[in-house]
């Protein structure tokens, strides 16, 4: 029962590490990769389709990104997502093969950036806490119905903290290496 929660617990804290992860994978640091553009949205015959399923995205060198469309139909809606996305990008195109240079970072927006991440992480932190909440209410339940002892609740709340504090670690492992990475010139 105790070990439910646990595990439980344990495994939306990795959700939320992980999600942290991709959302900080989405986040321009100055080089061109993929994950820039995947979850940019394209009209694809009337539905919002993420870009990575209609194009195939490539780093051809540290500054520029190559897309091209698997349908040559879908060229000029690949260039106007990417146009009238937040990134501050500007695609050429040349036939089918769309190149999308990434500019480098100024010193203010690399701090801005840097900002952003900080509250990423911050969230996910809070969401690491909140599901430590859960958990340990879920034993104080099982101590009231008297299902488990009280020194059995006190380990299972040690333990819900020794998983939080991993987590909260991961979450600041993950964000130093991306500020690391966004202040990189």
């Amino acid at each position: 029962m105790i070990n439910d929660i646990l595990k439980d617990a344990s495994g939306r804290m990795k959700k939320s590490v992980e999600a942290l992860e991709s959302e900080f994978s989405r986040m321009r640091t100055g080089r061109a990769h993929p994950s820039l553009l995947e979850h940019l949205k394209v009209d694809y015959y009337g539905s919002d389709t993420p870009l990575g399923q209609v194009a195939n995205i490539n780093t051809e060198d540290a500054r520029t990104l190559t897309v091209t469309p698997w349908e040559p139909g879908m060229v000029a809606e690949v260039e106007k997502a990417i146009i009238n996305s937040d990134l501050g990008l500007n695609p050429n195109t040349a036939g089918t093969v769309i190149r999308v240079p990434v500019p480098p970072m100024t010193e203010e927006r690399r701090k801005e950036m840097v900002r952003l991440v900080k509250g990423e992480a911050e969230n996910a932190r809070v969401a690491v806490r909140n599901i430590r909440r859960d958990a340990n209410n879920d034993l104080k339940t099982l101590e009231k119905e008297k299902e488990i002892s009280k020194d059995e609740l006190r380990k299972g709340e040690e333990d819900v903290q020794k998983a939080t504090d991993n987590a909260i670690a991961e979450v600041d492992g993950v964000l130093q290496k991306k500020e690391e990475e966004l202040m990189e010139v």
